[in-house]
């Protein structure tokens, strides 16, 4: 009898083919809900978490934080940061807080032509990314930079180039980066959309966005006192970058004039923009979804609660602020009449004590 033959090739079956599962599409964040966002800045001094709580007792659903000293070069990442990141992850999400923003250190410039100046700064701007991401930051905004006289093109290729260092390495997650138009003040790049759009489309691999504040626009010559001022404004934005790509919004009164190239922020309704003027872009149509974040002064004790009551006003919606709310930072600075007592009674010190050693 013939023995069978055998052979060592497998028939080929289309079921056995391996097909890797689609990735799945991440759900949008529980704070994109189409409700109104609110936020301020607040601080993070002691411990992170606490400026949760503070934003929430300020009545605000969204807030924005630096991630470490806004003012001195960090040293590396910072250890406290990603340490209590998942706790900061889980106290927010029970507060139901977001969108997160945190704003970059001053010092970074990465328009900077000076090589230990842009070195740092790229740098500084890696950790910044690092630490927003651990934190589960959902925007990172940051000034585009100051050119310091060189041409505005090798200004903005610097910029887009010093995003491009920056970012690499780094899965970034849902995390996009804003650039902040600026007020027009000395060589600063951003104060027309048109430079902020070039650096976008220098660096069409990173997701990036744009942050307007309001108060920048003003001074860079926007009059957004009025309606037509106002559209005019977003016409402009929507044909140089596309409204689709702002995300926030840092809603400041201004202290300067139209047109003045002051980056001074005022109380809502006490600057030069005016509370009609806020109540229309709080109700703009073409703006509803974005976050409207606070970067207001405090004055007096009570004035960061104050401006976020005055925009759930401004929306149409009571304030959410609980009663004797702290403030988000410290009084910064004091009143021209406590400067005066405070004089009047270190002299009156000084005499005494003058008249005690003469005795």
């Amino acid at each position: 009898m013939e023995e069978p033959q055998h052979s060592s090739v497998q028939p080929y079956l289309p079921s056995d083919e391996y097909r890797p599962e689609p990735e799945a599409k991440p759900l949008p964040p529980n704070w994109l809900d189409g409700s109104t966002r609110i936020g301020i800045h607040t601080s993070i001094a002691g411990d992170i978490r606490s400026a949760l709580d503070i934003a929430n007792n300020l009545g605000a659903n969204a807030l924005q934080i630096f991630s470490a000293s806004p003012r001195m070069w960090s040293r590396g990442v910072g250890s406290n940061a990603i340490a209590s990141s998942e706790r900061f992850r889980a106290r927010r999400a029970e507060l139901k807080l977001g969108p997160l923003v945190i704003h970059t250190n001053y010092l970074i410039n990465l328009a900077s032509c000076q090589r230990v100046l842009r070195v740092r700064s790229i740098q500084a701007f890696h950790d910044e990314i690092v630490r927003a991401v651990a934190l589960g930051a959902d925007f990172l905004v940051t000034h585009p930079g100051s050119g310091c006289g060189v041409e505005m093109s090798a200004a903005v290729v610097a910029i887009a180039d010093g995003l491009r260092h920056a970012a690499r390495g780094v899965k970034l997650g849902g995390l996009r980066i804003l650039l902040e138009n600026t007020a027009g003040q000395g060589t600063s790049v951003g104060s027309r959309f048109s430079e902020l759009r070039a650096i976008l489309d220098l660096c069409p691999e990173l997701p990036l966005g744009v942050c307007i504040d309001t108060a920048h626009l003003f001074a860079a010559g926007h009059d957004l006192r009025r309606a037509e001022g106002l559209e005019r404004a977003l016409a402009e934005i929507a044909g140089a970058i596309g409204l689709h790509r702002v995300f926030v919004i840092h809603v400041n009164d201004s202290k300067g004039a139209l047109g003045s190239h002051l980056d001074r922020h005022e109380h809502i309704g006490h600057g030069k923009i005016g509370r009609e003027g806020f109540r229309r872009i709080l109700n703009h149509p073409q703006l509803a979804g974005r976050a409207f974040i606070l970067e207001t002064p405090i004055d007096r004790p009570g004035d960061d609660r104050r401006n976020v009551d005055a925009l759930w006003r401004l929306v149409g919606e009571k304030p959410r602020s609980v009663r004797g709310a702290a403030d988000g930072f410290a009084v910064r600075r004091r009143g021209a009449r406590s400067r005066g007592k405070t004089s009047v009674a270190r002299r009156a010190r000084r005499k005494k004590t003058s008249a005690t050693r003469r005795g």
